[in-house]
């Protein structure tokens, strides 16, 4: 998706402001081998880990569109929304070990009275009216990323307020009261996980790299990759699966794959006995997340009925036999249902989507989302996709490297109602799976309502006036342009040559040449292989780089800036600041999301936007020029506005050629070179970083809305943009203990798996 504004091939688009989801946001990024050691700002200062006491809220608001929906629509949409937000709570499970308690404790505490009358025992307490409001930003930002880790970035954060503090409040509820042992012993549990910044702590990844639950914390990079491998002769995806790295009698390592899904017992054709590959053994077990999945299933269910056609209906069939049986061809076959679906009223697509926050690239974090189309925005884009034949064409890396035949998808803008997962996309591209994005279709949707709310009270340094205002005006416009190309003629783009499973080929081996040697084709993807399973760790930076960098080349296209209404000088403004806004944000925020300490990026958009705007500082002679106008303190960004269509179209399009031919053969080393070249910090960029994090801002927390089913209609109740609305909106969506509990059970149930990170947390 697209996790600045938006789990890739979605894939998805994330706006500056709020730099994420998929978030679906990216921890695939590899370790990089820089040849100078990084100077930074200390990663273990403390401010870097908190959130402001002036966080901002902002409100995702849909109630015009679903004020508009028919009592059938609403109670359809109502009902999708139950098992999203149900199935996202599996995100948590998803984040790190700490991740379903702290939620829970935060729950039970603000389920057993109204927050006012919390307030004001807590300042009887002792507690400043600062602290106070800490704990309520800390909170709304635990349910806002599904976690304590953000989910752009994949950073920690932890609260702004003393351990001292957050102790009191919780002592001063009435949730202590009314169960004093159960909340003493949730925050004796999570207390320690909760404020450490100790160094492998400070971020999601594998092994010493960071935290990570997709695999126990003993497994390491080598582990991955045996595991990647073993798969591979198994035929087998990742999406829906953790692994877990066990000893087994005879001592040798034993990995077990556990799929999610209802049910727990062994079966035939999904789950496989101990067998023993390359001196290790492996076996596939199922029922991860069981009774969470169990409430998602449920809803879909009663959603079924409700249901405006066979393709809904049969998508969602398809959808509640996945969750319960643990069988990712029934969401593939969902998924095709879903494809077929043209131009719904309501859209939805759910299930274990994008795998940015594996960190090996092929895990997919829960996702649902619901929403309402806008027709306005969609009749644009529907005439993209009608001129989107002619668009592709102009794309530099020629018919050999396009798929063979055009898909027509459908695209279309919508307003979203429910968005469940780490964060909130602005644009997605999906199906993920290889085999039906490039042989059955796919869709393309641009979410309306999150594009505008994500800029909100953002600031832009290192401009001038010009430039600023320039961005300022037109930067929604822009965004709206980049995410129909970055979608439609970025994701949507490009062949991968493939043996099929017969020995063919799916392009003429002896007569296709590579772009970048002259040569026949040397290298394809096999049966059994996917572009995950080839790029693992770089796959999502890289497949964001090509999105990116198709949206940059075709905005320059006068014919596509008048399908968006954009005209004369009006269109270059908005062509110029598309370059500008995607071109600042790999200098302004992308280094961010770079780790010095394990030298790793931890966010697929923000490298793919670093590596941009790298190649054209570094190849554009003058074109980009970044500048260090106060020694310390600030920046200044340049772009000569009258060579993006000249030099700037002609470097971008032979690195597209470059990027799709890399992509297209599968040639993992070429890419992993490519991209390090680009994106190792040097200097003055590893000085400039400290810069950057001077002048860092909090991203925007959505606030959403819930529906509630009253008598034979459905009522939608919207909340302030504030941290009490936040809390409000999960207070009423959650309004029992009854998930606390699930996930409790959980936690404790994987607890053997993660032990070291507890003593980690214990001791720093």
């Amino acid at each position: 998706m697209f996790r600045s504004v938006v789990n890739l091939l979605c894939r998805r688009v994330c706006a500056d402001s709020f730099l994420c989801k998929h978030s679906r946001y990216c921890t695939k990024a590899p370790q990089l081998n820089t040849t100078q050691p990084i100077k930074s700002v200390n990663v273990m200062d403390k401010s870097l880990f908190l959130l402001p006491n002036n966080q901002r809220f902002v409100e995702l608001d849909s109630s015009q569109a679903f004020e508009n929906l028919t009592k059938q629509e609403k109670l359809y949409a109502h009902y999708l929304s139950q098992s999203a937000w149900n199935g996202g709570l599996i995100v948590l499970m998803q984040t790190s070990p700490e991740s379903p308690k702290i939620f829970s404790l935060l729950h039970r505490i603000f389920t057993g009275e109204p927050i006012e009358d919390l307030k004001a025992s807590s300042i009887k307490s002792g507690v400043t009216e600062d602290d106070f409001q800490a704990f309520l930003v800390y909170a709304g930002g635990v349910f806002a990323n599904s976690g304590n880790y953000k989910g752009f970035g994949d950073t920690k954060f932890i609260p702004n307020l003393s351990k001292d503090s957050f102790n009191l409040i919780i002592k001063s509820s009435k949730a202590y009261d009314s169960d004093r042992n159960h909340i003493t012993t949730l925050w004796e549990q999570v207390e320690k996980p909760i404020y450490s910044i100790a160094s492998r702590l400070s971020s999601l990844g594998l092994a010493d790299k960071g935290v990570t639950t997709y695999f126990s914390s003993n497994c390491t990079e080598e582990d991955s990759n045996l595991v990647n491998e073993w798969m591979k002769t198994k035929l087998f995806e990742a999406y829906i699966c953790r692994t877990f790295k066990t000893t087994s009698d005879d001592g040798l390592p034993l990995y077990t794959i556990h799929l999610a899904s209802v049910e727990s017992s062994p079966k035939t054709g999904l789950t496989m006995e101990k067998e023993k590959y390359k001196n290790a053994y492996f076996q596939v077990t199922r029922g991860d997340y069981s009774p969470l999945l169990r409430l998602a299933s449920d809803n879909l269910a009663k959603a079924i009925e409700y249901g405006a056609n066979d393709n809904e209906k049969n998508m969602l069939r398809h959808y509640v036999n996945s969750f319960n049986e643990g069988d990712l061809n029934e969401h593939k076959e969902g998924s095709r249902y879903w494809i077929k679906d043209k131009g719904p009223i309501i859209e939805t697509y759910q299930g274990f989507i994008e795998t940015y926050r594996d960190p090996s690239g092929q895990r997919g974090e829960f996702e649902g989302f619901v929403a309402m189309v806008n027709k306005e925005m969609s009749k644009k884009f529907g005439d993209l996709v009608d001129g989107a034949e002619r668009f592709i064409k102009l794309l530099p890396w020629g018919q050999d490297l396009e798929k063979d035949t055009f898909l027509r998808p459908d695209f279309t803008s919508l307003d979203v109602l429910t968005f469940s997962g780490s964060g909130i996309p602005a644009g997605i591209n999906i199906p993920n799976y290889d085999e039906i994005r490039q042989n059955e279709g796919f869709k393309n949707v641009s979410l309306g309502n999150v594009i505008p709310a994500a800029y909100k009270e953002s600031v832009i340094p290192f401009l001038n006036d010009q430039d600023k205002q320039l961005l300022e005006k037109y930067r929604v416009a822009a965004f709206e342009v980049q995410v129909g190309l970055h979608e439609l003629l970025g994701h949507g783009s490009g062949k991968l040559l493939r043996q099929n499973a017969d020995g063919t080929f799916n392009f003429d081996k002896d007569q296709v040449k590579n772009p970048l040697t002259g040569k026949n084709i040397e290298s394809w993807y096999t049966e059994g292989e996917t572009y995950d399973s080839k790029f693992t760790t770089l796959g999502s930076a890289f497949e964001e780089c090509r999105a990116e960098a198709v949206g940059l080349y075709l905005s320059l296209d006068a014919e596509i800036l008048k399908v968006f209404g954009y005209e004369g000088t009006e269109a270059e403004d908005v062509t110029y600041v598309n370059w500008l806004s995607l071109l600042w944000n790999g200098a302004a925020k992308a280094t961010e999301m770079f780790q010095p300490t394990t030298d790793t990026w931890l966010q697929a958009h923000a490298r793919a936007r670093f590596v941009l705007m790298r190649l054209l500082e570094l190849e554009g002679n003058g074109l980009l020029t970044v500048t260090e106008t106060e020694p310390g303190k600030n920046l200044l960004l340049t772009l000569q506005r009258d060579r993006i269509a000249t030099d700037g179209k002609r470097i971008i399009g032979d690195f597209l050629v470059k990027l799709q031919t890399i992509k297209a053969t599968g040639d993992f080393v070429a890419g992993e070179q490519l991209f390090q070249k680009y994106s190792r910090l040097e200097q003055p960029w590893n000085r400039w970083r400290d810069i950057v994090l001077l002048h860092k801002q909090p991203r925007n927390i959505f606030v959403q809305p819930n529906t509630f089913v009253k008598g034979d209609d459905v009522e939608l109740k919207r909340y302030p943009p504030t941290a009490e609305g936040m809390i409000s909106s999960w207070v009423e969506r959650f309004p029992d203990a009854k998930v606390d509990t699930i996930l409790e059970e959980l936690a404790d149930a994987d607890s053997k798996y993660f032990g070291d990170l507890q003593k980690i947390a214990a001791t720093n």
